[in-house]
């Protein structure tokens, strides 16, 4: 299995996150086909992502915030009208100015989509990428640490 097949196998597992949130799928989120449209999954991870950054206090130093720089979105499954969906992250790499975060959507125990996003962290005054301290390094290592305890 490659390096990819592996991550993506490893989102798949709901062993992989220690950090939880959850959504339920709306009427309104629902398409022609009758199943959540695919930007909906976008939206609930967005949610997670959120609730991990900026939950609990925050992660973003004050003056910064973070944008998301790419999102990776595979779909593994339906999901319809009032599912509860419950969105998994974790930290999966720590760049100069950037982090990557992984995520997946399940359904029960049956995931629904993996994602991958890349998140910068910006001052807010300048409006550009900005170093992350280490400080937040330290915290978002922590926060990896704890979901493989």
């Amino acid at each position: 299995m490659t390096e990819i097949g592996r991550r993506q196998a490893s989102l798949a597992d709901r062993s992989s996150y220690r950090f939880w949130t959850d959504e339920r799928a709306r009427y309104s989120d629902t398409d022609r086909q009758g199943h959540v449209n695919n930007a909906v999954f976008a939206t609930f991870c967005e949610s997670g992502r959120v609730a991990f950054l900026y939950g609990n206090g925050g992660l973003a130093p004050p003056g910064y915030g973070f944008v998301i720089a790419r999102l990776e979105l595979d779909f593994r499954a339906e999901l319809g009208w009032g599912d509860r969906v419950e969105i998994g992250t974790t930290l999966l790499g720590l760049g100069r100015s950037s982090f990557t975060l992984g995520q997946g959507l399940f359904r029960g125990d049956r995931c629904a989509a993996t994602a991958e996003s890349v998140m910068v962290l910006m001052d807010e005054t300048t409006r550009r990428a900005s170093h992350l301290p280490e400080t937040l390094r330290r915290r978002l290592a922590e926060l990896a640490d704890e979901a493989m305890d």
